[in-house]
C-alpha cells in the first residue's frame, strides 16, 4: 500500500481545503511532520484512517466530533485520499455524518455520511468498473485489498507507540485483548465458547433427566402412599405395582355382590310405590264425586243468571249509543254559548247571515296586510338612517385625525434609516476589529515572554555544556575502567591457575608465560559504579537537552510571530484597536432595535394611509345613503296614514278583522252542530225502545240490572263445564281395571321399601368407589413405572457422556487437567507473541547496540491466573531476564518501537495483506540519547530501503536538522495550515 495524495476540508482543526502531497514528502522516503501542540497533526493520521475505514483510532472515534467548528453553514466537511493497493489504484472520498442548521425555518437537520470509490485505471476483477458510493460495499473492498481490518491497520500502519509501551507493561488479560484485534482469534473464542455452551446445555439436559427420574420416584411414592424403599427404585417399583394389582381384584369382588343386593331393593321398592299410587287415585276419584254432589244448587242459579245475561246483551249496544248521542248534544250545546260570548266581545251580536259577514271581514284584514309588512320596514328604515348619520359625523372626525398624523411620520421616518445604516456597518466592522484585538493580545503576551525566552536558552546552553563535560568525564572514567579491569583479567587468571593445571582458557598443561600477577586489579563493584554514574549523567545530559531544544523553538516560534514588532509598538496598536472595538460595539448594539423600528414605522405609515382612504369612503356613503333613505321614508308614511283607519297602527286593525271572522265562523258552526246533535238523539232513543221490549224486558232500567261483563259469563260457564268434566272423570277412573277391588282404606308400607334400597344402593355406591380409587391407582402405578423404567434407563449414558464433555470443556477452557492453566486462544495467542518476540528482538538487538531480547514466556500466572502471554527482556550485560516495566524511558521507546515493528512484520505476514509502502511512528523520539538516536534513525533507513516511505512525527528539534523533508503544521483562529519543505 502506497499513498500518493490527501486532501482534507473543515475536518478537525482544517478550515480551508488542505493537500499533502506524498509523492513529494516520500520522495527521499522519509519525511517528517511537525508543528504546534494541538495544531493538528494527529489528524492528519486520523483523515488517512477515516478515508480509509470511516473511523479514527482510539478514543477519538467515540468522541465522533470530525466536523470543524469553524466551518461556514454550506461548506462540507470532506476528506479525500488517493493511493495504490496490490497494483491498483483508487481514491477514496469520505464526508462523516454531522449536524447543521437547517436551510428552512430553525434548529439542526443531520448530514448524513456519504462515500465513493473510484478507479484510476483498470478496476480489479470481480469489482464494478465504474465505482462504489455504498459505504458497506466500500468498507469490504478496503478490507479485502488490504487484507487487514481498521484495529490491524491502526497497529501496524499508524504505529501508535504509547499503545505499545502500555502494551509492554500490561497484564495478561490487556494484551490478549490487543492481540485479539489484530490475529482474528475470534473463531477460537467461538471454539471455547462453543464447549462452555455445550457443556452447559449438556448439563442441564442431564439435570434435567435426574429431575425427572426424582419426580417421577416422587410422584410414585405419593401414589402408592409409601416410602420408597432403599433397595434399586426398578424392584421397588415392581412389588408396589404386584401388590396394586391383588388389591383390585379383591375390591372388583366386593363391588358385585354389593350391586346385585342393591338391585333386588330397588324392584321391591318399586312393587311398593306402584300400589301407594293407586290406592291414592282411588280416593281422589271418591272425595271428588262428593265435592260435585254438594255444589248442584249453586250451579242451578248460575245457569239463570247467564241466561238473563245472555238476553240483557241485546239491548246493551243500543243503551251505549243512546248514552253517547246524549253527551255529545251537551258538549254542542255549550260550544254554541261560549261562540256567542266571544262575538259579543267584538260588539257585534249573532244576527243576519253569519257566514257572509265572516267573509266580508277577511276581505278587509288582506288589504290591510300589505301596509303591516310596509310598517315593520318603516321602523328598521328609520334605524338605519340615524346609524348612518352617526357613522358619518365619527369617520369624518376620523379623517382630520389621520391627516394631523400623517404628516409627522416621514420625518421620523427618515432619520431612522439613517441611523440604522450606520449600526449595519459598524456591526459589520466589528469581527474584524475583534479579530484585531485577539491577534494583538497574543503577539503582546509573545512580546512579554520575549525576554524570558531569550534568558532560559542562555541557561539553557550553558548548563548543557556543564552536563555535557560531566557526561564525558563519567564515561571517561567507565572506560578507563574496563580496560584496565580487562587487562587485569589475564593477572586474575593466572593468580588462580596452579602449576600443571590446564589452562581453562587454551586447556594446555604448560603455562610458558602467565601474566604480571603484580598488576592493579579492579573492583567489579567499582566498574558498576561508574557505569551507573555515566548513566545518570547521560539521563541528566538527556533532560537538558530535551529542554534546551524546547526553549529554542518556543523561542524561534516568538521570533517568528513577532516578526520584527517590539513589546511598546504592539501596546499602542493594542489600544487602538480596544478602542475602536469599544466604540463599534456600543453603534452595533442598536442595529436590531432600528431596524425594527424603521419596520414598524413604515408599517405604521401604511396602515395609517389605508384608514385614511376608508374612512372618507365611509363619509361619501353614509351621506348618499341618508339622503335616500328620507325620501323613501316619507313616502312610505303617507300609505300607512290612509291604512290605519282608528286604530293605532295597520297591524291592530288587520288583527281585529281577522279575529271578528273567525268569531262569526265559530257561533255558525256551532249552531249547526247543535242542530245534527239533538236529531240523532231522538233516533237512536226510539231504537233502545224497540230492543227493550223484543228481548222481554219491562223498561230499560230493568235490562240495566241483568247486564254482565262478558268475563263473569265466562267464568259461570266455565265453573259448570269443569264440574260436569270432573265428575264423568272421577267415575271412568273408578271403572279402571287395574284398579278394581282397591278400597280407599287400603295401606301401603313405602317407606320402610325406601330405607332398605338407600342403604343397599349406598353399600354399592361405596364399593364401586373403592373398586374407582383401586384401579385408578393401579393404572396410574403402570403408566409411572413405564416412565421410571425408560428414564432410568437413559440417565446413565448420559451421566457418562457429560463427564467426558466436562473434562474437555474445562481442558480448552484453561481448567482441569490444563496445568498450564491456558485456553485454546491464548495458546493460539501465546504462539503469535512468540512470533512476535522473536521478529521485534531483531530490531531491538540493533538498537540497543545488542544488549537487549525479547524474551517470551507461557508460564502460568500468580495464583493460579492464566498464563502464555507474558514478555519480558534479556539483559545481556547481566545475562539476568527482567520485566519491561523495568526499562528507563528511551529503553522503553526503543522496545516499544521494535514491537511495533515486529507486530507489523508478523500481522502483514499473518492477514497475507498487501505490501505496507507507508509507514508512521508517532512520537517518543525525545527520550533518545544522541548515540541512540542514530542507531534508531539507522533502523528507520533499514524500512525506507526498497521503496517505502516512512513518517515521523515528533517534536524533537534534532529531528528536524537530521530529515530534510517535512511537513509542517501551523495552527491559527482561522485554522490550521500546511507547509511542505522538500530536502
Amino acid at each position: 500500500m502506497r499513498l500518493h495524495r490527501l486532501e482534507v476540508e473543515a475536518f478537525g482543526p482544517y478550515l480551508g481545503r488542505q493537500v499533502v502531497d506524498f509523492e513529494v514528502l516520500g520522495a527521499d522516503g522519509l519525511f517528517l511532520l511537525h508543528g504546534e501542540t494541538g495544531a493538528g497533526k494527529t489528524t492528519l493520521l486520523d483523515a488517512i484512517a477515516f478515508a480509509l475505514f470511516g473511523v479514527v483510532p482510539g478514543a477519538r472515534n467515540e468522541a465522533k466530533r470530525l466536523r470543524c467548528d469553524l466551518a461556514e453553514t454550506d461548506q462540507v466537511t470532506e476528506v479525500a485520499l488517493e493511493l495504490t493497493v496490490q497494483g491498483h489504484r483508487l481514491k477514496i472520498v469520505r464526508n462523516p455524518e454531522y449536524q447543521r442548521p437547517k436551510r428552512r425555518g430553525e434548529g439542526t437537520t443531520t448530514q448524513q455520511a456519504k462515500v465513493s470509490l473510484s478507479w484510476i485505471g483498470t478496476a480489479p476483477a470481480g469489482l464494478a468498473p465504474e465505482g462504489l458510493i455504498r459505504i458497506e460495499e466500500v468498507a469490504r473492498t478496503v478490507e479485502r485489498l488490504l487484507g487487514m481490518t481498521a484495529a490491524q491497520f491502526f497497529q501496524v500502519v499508524l504505529l501508535p507507540q504509547g499503545e505499545f509501551a502500555r502494551f509492554l507493561r500490561s497484564d495478561t488479560a490487556e494484551r490478549e485483548k490487543l492481540l485479539e484485534r489484530l490475529f482474528g482469534t475470534e473463531r477460537f473464542a467461538d471454539v471455547e465458547r462453543w464447549f462452555a455452551d455445550l457443556r452447559a446445555e449438556r448439563g442441564r439436559e442431564l439435570e434435567a433427566r435426574q429431575q425427572s427420574v426424582r419426580e417421577l420416584l416422587a410422584r410414585y411414592a405419593q401414589e402408592a402412599q409409601e416410602d420408597p424403599s432403599e433397595s434399586e427404585p426398578a424392584e421397588w417399583v415392581g412389588a408396589v405395582l404386584a401388590a396394586a394389582a391383588e388389591r383390585v381384584g379383591q375390591v372388583t369382588a366386593e363391588e358385585e355382590r354389593a350391586r346385585s343386593a342393591a338391585q333386588r331393593a330397588d324392584v321391591y321398592l318399586q312393587e311398593e310405590r306402584a300400589g301407594a299410587e293407586k290406592i291414592r287415585r282411588v280416593r281422589t276419584a271418591h272425595l271428588r264425586l262428593v265435592e260435585i254432589t254438594e255444589q248442584a244448587p249453586q250451579r242451578a242459579e248460575w245457569a239463570q243468571e247467564v241466561a238473563a245475561a245472555r238476553r240483557a246483551a241485546g239491548v246493551a249496544v243500543e243503551a251505549e249509543l243512546l248514552d253517547r248521542r246524549t253527551a255529545e248534544l251537551t258538549e254542542a250545546e255549550q260550544a254554541e254559548k261560549a261562540c256567542g260570548a266571544e262575538l259579543r266581545e267584538f260588539g257585534t251580536r249573532a244576527t243576519g247571515d253569519l257566514k257572509v259577514r265572516a267573509a266580508t271581514a277577511r276581505e278587509e284584514a288582506g288589504a290591510v296586510a300589505e301596509l303591516v309588512a310596509e310598517a315593520e320596514q318603516q321602523l328598521v328604515d328609520v334605524m338605519r338612517r340615524d346609524d348612518l348619520k352617526l357613522a358619518s359625523v365619527t369617520a369624518a372626525k376620523q379623517v382630520e385625525e389621520l391627516t394631523a398624523e400623517l404628516a409627522a411620520i416621514p420625518g421620523q421616518l427618515a432619520k431612522l434609516r439613517a441611523d440604522a445604516l450606520a449600526a449595519a456597518e459598524a456591526e459589520a466592522k466589528l469581527d474584524g476589529a475583534r479579530a484585531r484585538v485577539g491577534d494583538l493580545t497574543t503577539v503582546a503576551r509573545d512580546a512579554a515572554e520575549l525576554p524570558e525566552a531569550e534568558a532560559k536558552v542562555g541557561r539553557g546552553e550553558a548548563k548543557l555544556r556543564e552536563v555535557v563535560d560531566t557526561h564525558q568525564a563519567a564515561r571517561q572514567r567507565r572506560l578507563d575502567l574496563r580496560e584496565r579491569r580487562l587487562d587485569g583479567m589475564a593477572a586474575e587468571l593466572a593468580a588462580a591457575l596452579p602449576e600443571g593445571a590446564p589452562c581453562p582458557v587454551c586447556g594446555s598443561a604448560e603455562h610458558p608465560a602467565p601474566a604480571n600477577r603484580d598488576a592493579e586489579l579492579v573492583d567489579p563493584a567499582e566498574e558498576r559504579k561508574a557505569e551507573e554514574a555515566e548513566q545518570a549523567a547521560d539521563a541528566v545530559r538527556q533532560r537538558v537537552v530535551k529542554a534546551l531544544e524546547e526553549a529554542k523553538a518556543r523561542l524561534a516560534g516568538l521570533i517568528e510571530r513577532l516578526d520584527g514588532r517590539t513589546a511598546e509598538s504592539v501596546a499602542a496598536d493594542l489600544t487602538e484597536a480596544r478602542t475602536a472595538v469599544a466604540a463599534l460595539t456600543q453603534q452595533a448594539a442598536g442595529k436590531a432595535k432600528l431596524g425594527q423600528q424603521v419596520v414598524l414605522l413604515e408599517r405604521d405609515l401604511e396602515l395609517r394611509t389605508e384608514r385614511r382612504h376608508r374612512a372618507e369612503q365611509a363619509v361619501a356613503e353614509a351621506t348618499a345613503d341618508v339622503r335616500a333613505l328620507d325620501e323613501r321614508l316619507a313616502e312610505r308614511e303617507r300609505r300607512l296614514v290612509a291604512g290605519r283607519g282608528e286604530f293605532a297602527d295597520v297591524g291592530a286593525r288587520r288583527t281585529h278583522l281577522i279575529g271578528l271572522a273567525e268569531a262569526l265562523e265559530a257561533v255558525a258552526e256551532a249552531r249547526t252542530a247543535v242542530a245534527g246533535a239533538r236529531e240523532r238523539v231522538a233516533q237512536q232513543r226510539a231504537l233502545v225502545d224497540t230492543a227493550v221490549q223484543a228481548k222481554g224486558f219491562a223498561s230499560l232500567k230493568k235490562a240495566r240490572s241483568a247486564m254482565l261483563p262478558d268475563e263473569q259469563i265466562e267464568k259461570l260457564e266455565q265453573g259448570i263445564a269443569e264440574a260436569e268434566a270432573a265428575a264423568a272423570g272421577a267415575r271412568a277412573l273408578l271403572s279402571e281395571p287395574d284398579l278394581f277391588g282397591i278400597s280407599p282404606d287400603d295401606v301401603a308400607d313405602v317407606g320402610r321399601a325406601t330405607d332398605a334400597a338407600q342403604l343397599a344402593r349406598a353399600r354399592a355406591d361405596s364399593a364401586y368407589a373403592a373398586l374407582r380409587v383401586a384401579t385408578t391407582q393401579h393404572e396410574e402405578l403402570a403408566r409411572l413405572a413405564g416412565l421410571l423404567r425408560k428414564a432410568l434407563a437413559g440417565l446413565a449414558p448420559a451421566e457418562a457422556e457429560y463427564t467426558e464433555l466436562r473434562a474437555l470443556a474445562e481442558v480448552v477452557n484453561g481448567r482441569g487437567q490444563n496445568s498450564r492453566k491456558m485456553s485454546l486462544r491464548s495458546y493460539v495467542l501465546a504462539a503469535r507473541l512468540e512470533e512476535v518476540a522473536v521478529a521485534a528482538t531483531h530490531r531491538l538487538r540493533t538498537m540497543s547496540q545488542g544488549r537487549y531480547s525479547f524474551v517470551h514466556s507461557d508460564a502460568a500466572g500468580a495464583r493460579g491466573t492464566r498464563g502464555g502471554l507474558g514478555i519480558d527482556v534479556l539483559d545481556d550485560y547481566s545475562g539476568t531476564i527482567r520485566p519491561a516495566k523495568t526499562l528507563s524511558g528511551g529503553e522503553s521507546f526503543l522496545a516499544s518501537l521494535a514491537l511495533a515493528l515486529g507486530l507489523a512484520d508478523v500481522v502483514a505476514g499473518e492477514t497475507g495483506g498487501a505490501l505496507l509502502d507507508t509507514l508512521f511512528v508517532d512520537e517518543g523520539f525525545g527520550t533518545l540519547d544522541a548515540e541512540t538516536l542514530d542507531v534508531v534513525m539507522n533502523i528507520l533507513d533499514e524500512l525506507r530501503a526498497g521503496g517505502r516511505v516512512v513518517g515521523l512525527v515528533s517534536h524533537v528539534e534534532e529531528l528536524r536538522q537530521r530529515i530534510p523533508t517535512r511537513l509542517r503544521v501551523r495552527k491559527a483562529r482561522t485554522g490550521s495550515t500546511l507547509e511542505v519543505r522538500a530536502g
